[in-house]
């Protein structure tokens, strides 16, 4: 069960074939969470999900039970198909995996909420027992969900939308409704949204910023001066300034050669972006040798 907390939308490692390999996601997914984060979602944006098969992406859910640390795992789907979301969450659920990061399907210009809203109730009248993250970025969805399209959502299915990754961020400071989970997906805007009632973060970055951003949750939790937020949000800012994919592979293939195979038609971040990129973070006193998770 989904709670309070700080999660990496966590990173896919590839092998030289451009297969998953599956053992390596995993591990990088306990390290992370060993570092500091409370849970990891496989197969969002960040973890290329969109480009991943549907058997490379079951052979992991497999696999995710024989992990000491399976109670903290959550999954994407990543898929336009109806058809292919239904086959996947059903799949999942037989391994007691029920929660799941959803976003609409992209691609189709003009998508409306009549028919978002019937994609959502297609997925919970063939699963009643699901529960749905709403993963809100309309940069790759092509959807902006609307405060009154997501309290309709909610009212009509309040057992199955239990919360909502807000990567668009008009709907953080907005939303208030009883016991649902709010997840702004950039770490820089933790502390902003623990302080007006949002659950935590689902970011990206938090692949490497793990530490400073748990440090910022329980800080916050526990009434003590922030001392990490203001580095936290340099460190963020620091890297969207490039694409977040690129940016995280290339800063942490640095260190482990494993993170530097990408799907097309990702690439790794050129060579002076690249050296940009670690001389900024050199300078935040972010130091891929302290703050990575091994």
């Amino acid at each position: 069960m989904i709670k309070k907390g700080v999660y990496a939308a966590t990173l896919s490692i590839l092998n030289e074939n451009s297969s998953l390999n599956v053992e390596e996601t995993i591990v990088h997914a306990e390290n992370i969470i060993n570092k500091g984060l409370h849970g990891v979602f496989f197969f969002g944006s960040t973890g290329q999900s969109q480009l991943i098969s549907m058997s490379e992406k079951k052979e992991l859910v497999s696999r995710l039970p024989l992990s000491k640390l399976k109670n903290n795992f959550f999954l994407g789907t990543g898929f336009n198909s109806l058809k292919d979301n239904l086959e996947f969450i059903k799949y999942s659920m037989e391994y007691d995996f029920n929660t799941f990061l959803i976003m609409p399907p992209a691609y189709y210009k003009g998508n409306t909420e009549d028919g978002v809203f019937q994609f959502y109730t297609k997925i919970i009248e063939n699963i009643p027992k699901v529960k749905i993250i709403i993963y809100n970025f309309e940069k790759l969805s092509g959807f902006k969900f609307e405060l009154n399209f997501l309290k309709k959502l909610v009212s009509t299915y309040p057992k199955n939308i239990i919360g909502c990754k807000d990567s668009t961020y008009n709907l953080y400071e907005e939303v208030k409704i009883k016991d649902f989970l709010m997840f702004p997906g950039d770490e820089s805007k933790l502390l902003r949204g623990l302080e007006i009632g949002c659950s935590g973060c689902i970011s990206a970055i938090a692949n490497v910023t793990h530490k400073l951003a748990r440090e910022v949750f329980d800080d916050f939790q526990k009434n003590r001066p922030q001392k990490s937020n203001e580095k936290l949000i340099n460190v963020r800012h620091t890297f969207d300034k490039y694409n977040l994919i690129s940016g995280l592979h290339s800063y942490m293939a640095l260190k482990n050669s494993k993170f530097k195979n990408l799907l097309p038609p990702l690439t790794l971040l050129n060579s002076s972006d690249q050296k940009e990129l670690l001389k900024k973070l050199e300078n935040l006193k972010f130091n891929s040798n302290k703050d990575i998770a091994a």
